[in-house]
């Protein structure tokens, strides 16, 4: 494992995560000054998200042609800046505005430095993947935990240029250390060839698959990312202040990263598939708690439903690296723009519903959904690495065998 990457990349997916948790305190803040509705909360969520998401594809291509140099630390630098200016707009429309295009930064880091940890992680992928991702899940649960405590105290307009300033760090280490260009021995591998008689049956169960995969990771972004967006918002209806929120905002993040991890190494030790149907299951009930309960039930709810909605995480991009090992940085920056692109998408709708039905029954139904994606986890392959172990090719022991 090649740690020095797999920091540098870890380190610059914990600053960006961090500004982008921010996000939601944020435009809730912004709210009473500008009179913004739910569904005003949720456009804008859904605006930077898709800005941040549908690039990843492009920028990960770009990640891939550049070897995973420069990307990282070019797209921090750029999110860092539009963060800072954010409290200084003057209305809705402007704000934005300027953290989409801030949002472009973030874009831009996700495949690079993904293409980076998971290289990084040699014969352990998975893990290594994880670790990545626990690094950003920690700055998401640190993001509105900071955020909360700053506008609390010294407002937006000192706070966000502080918090942007922190992240310099990370800009010049992700410069330094990934300089090199990445080496992966698996992207200059030749893939098996496929009898005849298979392709066709291979092809139908490839389809029924990716469905299967696309619709698993859509059910999923839908409750984490409407819980992220929302929650903020929710917990403020129930006259709790920004601090204590923006903690429980928090504490279901930092879960959220202890669930990646575990994700990362379920995955790389046990049937993937299963992991998956298991922890998208026992969700549910976690979800319900943490909007229907107080006190200790609530801090436990709202660990236990971070923590599993999160262990798929490291594993469906993995899955995904695998299928095209020569475009890694294409295929994770795909997965993981669908992933904040359906979650923006359905967080909207959901803070629409939310302005006519109001904002607790919506969420508590989107706390169920996760069990319609476990029953899709049943469809993926059950191997630990589906699309690095072909069957053995059988040696033909008369010429009729290749009928």
């Amino acid at each position: 494992m090649k740690l020095k990457r797999l920091v540098a990349a870890s380190y610059g997916h914990f600053s960006v995560d961090m500004l982008n948790a921010s996000l939601a305190m944020v435009l809730t803040s912004f709210s009473g000054v500008l009179e913004l509705s739910v569904s005003q909360i949720g456009f804008g969520a859904m605006i930077y998200t898709f800005a941040a998401a549908l690039t990843q594809p492009l920028f990960g291509i770009l990640a891939d042609r550049w070897h995973g140099r420069y990307l990282g630390a070019l797209g921090l630098l750029w999110t860092m800046t539009f963060f800072a200016l954010s409290p200084f707009m003057p209305s809705y429309p402007a704000l934005v505005a300027c953290l989409t295009i801030g949002a472009l930064g973030s874009g831009a880091l996700h495949p690079a430095g993904l293409l980076n940890a998971s290289t990084a992680g040699g014969r352990r992928p998975t893990t290594a993947t994880s670790v990545f991702f626990v690094s950003g899940q920690t700055g998401l649960a640190l993001g509105p935990v900071l955020a909360g405590i700053i506008i609390q105290t010294i407002g937006l307009k000192a706070g966000l240029p502080l918090m942007s300033l922190a992240a310099l760090p990370a800009v010049i280490l992700m410069a330094t250390a990934l300089r090199d260009p990445i080496e992966d021995s698996h992207a200059r591998a030749k893939p098996p060839i496929a009898d005849k008689g298979t392709s066709s049956s291979a092809r139908k169960r490839g389809i029924m698959v990716g469905a299967a995969f696309v619709l698993l990771i859509a059910l999923r972004s839908t409750t984490l990312q409407s819980f992220m967006m929302l929650l903020p918002r929710y917990f403020a209806d129930l006259n709790y202040e920004p601090a204590t929120y923006g903690a429980m905002l928090g504490l279901f993040t930092l879960a959220g990263a202890f669930g990646t991890f575990a994700g990362g190494f379920l995955g790389d030790s046990y049937n993937r598939r299963m992991v998956v149907f298991l922890s998208m299951m026992i969700s549910a009930p976690f979800s319900y708690g943490l909007l229907h309960s107080q006190g200790a039930l609530l801090i436990a709810s709202a660990a236990l439903a971070g923590m599993l909605l999160n262990i798929p995480h490291s594993i469906l991009l993995v899955m995904a690296q695998q299928l095209l090992p020569a475009r890694k940085g294409m295929m994770g920056g795909a997965v993981l723009g669908f992933m904040f692109a359906s979650g923006a998408a359905t967080a909207w709708l959901a803070s629409l519903l939310a302005d006519q039905i109001g904002l607790g029954p919506v969420l508590t139904a989107l706390g169920f959904v996760p069990i319609a994606a476990g029953v899709c986890a049943f469809v993926l392959p059950s191997t630990r690495q589906p699309a690095l172990e072909p069957e053995p090719v059988k040696t033909p022991a008369t010429p009729a065998a290749a009928d």
